[in-house]
């Protein structure tokens, strides 16, 4: 099942570069958004103000009441939290079951769609509404490299170190992990051959994984997005979780929707190859010894 593509990471150079300082993003994101300006505050009866538009994208930062959500096409929206505003998770059977929520739930990492109120030239939160599996991974995701923090600080600051200083990396081995149409669970073999490749890597000094999710060319590129993030997140959830793979010896997972296929997109055949999420093992060419 698993392939090995060293050529098609080489795309990837930007974003190592950018995860240069990997263990210190999830404390970064948490910060508060440099471009929000507040004036006023927020009122706790929001129930007379004017309907705003629906935002829709991922909680990219939070700041107080206020966050961040960036959306499919980058856009940055920023929207204020109220006593009044609604906070509510969709699970369950056929996704019919709620669960309120409170504001410490609106975690970075989650997708969300917020309906909103005019507040002057403001948008505040009437209703926030997310999905349970993003929550729980969202919260995988961050408390995890929380833990990382606290309990593997020598180790953290070493591979800090290293990292800071390296430039190219080597690509050990790739693991692909195959998805159904439309779908993001893992099946038995997937999470077996993950597990296994977790193990290979524990055994590499200062080895990180890099978690990368693909789509094929079916549906729009909005859907497409979102749904290759979702892919990644389980497969970070199971390395985390079930395979026991430290959070802060991995790269920022990364969702390209149908971007570098590695077959054809017109037969059946290349879009269930296209449908992956792609961990490869990286090891630093000074550790590599090359």
């Amino acid at each position: 099942m698993g392939k090995t593509f060293p050529t098609h990471f080489a795309s990837a150079s930007m974003m190592l570069a950018l995860s240069a300082a990997v263990p210190a993003i999830a404390q970064q994101e948490e910060a508060a958004p440099t471009d929000i300006t507040v004036n006023g505050i927020v009122p706790a009866d929001i129930s007379a103000l004017e309907r705003g538009p629906d935002v829709v994208g991922i909680i990219t930062a939070r700041g107080g009441e206020r966050m961040r959500v960036t959306g499919a096409d980058r856009a940055r929206t920023v929207v204020h939290l109220s006593q009044a505003t609604e906070i509510r998770s969709r699970g369950g059977f056929l996704g019919v079951s709620r669960q309120a929520l409170a504001a410490a739930d609106l975690v970075n990492g989650i997708p969300v769609t917020i309906e909103t109120v005019q507040w002057g030239d403001a948008l505040v939160a009437r209703r926030v509404n997310m999905r349970n599996t993003d929550l729980r991974t969202a919260r995988m995701i961050r408390d995890g490299t929380e833990q990382g923090f606290a309990e593997q600080t020598e180790a953290t600051n070493a591979l800090r170190s290293r990292v800071a200083n390296i430039d190219q990396y080597n690509v050990r081995r790739t693991v692909n992990a195959y998805f159904d149409t439309g779908r993001w669970q893992l099946s038995p073999a997937a999470q077996a051959e993950l597990c296994a490749a977790a193990t290979e890597a524990q055994g590499v000094d200062n080895a990180l994984l890099l978690v990368v999710g693909y789509t094929d060319a079916v549906g729009s590129e909005d859907y497409n997005q979102v749904l290759s993030e979702r892919r990644a997140g389980r497969v970070v959830n199971h390395l985390q979780q079930r395979c026991r793979w430290a959070p802060y010896r991995m790269l920022t997972p990364t969702g390209m929707a149908e971007a570098d296929p590695t077959a054809d997109n017109t037969t059946a055949e290349g879009r269930a190859q296209n449908r992956r999420v792609s961990v490869s093992i990286l090891v630093s060419k000074a550790v590599d010894g090359i």
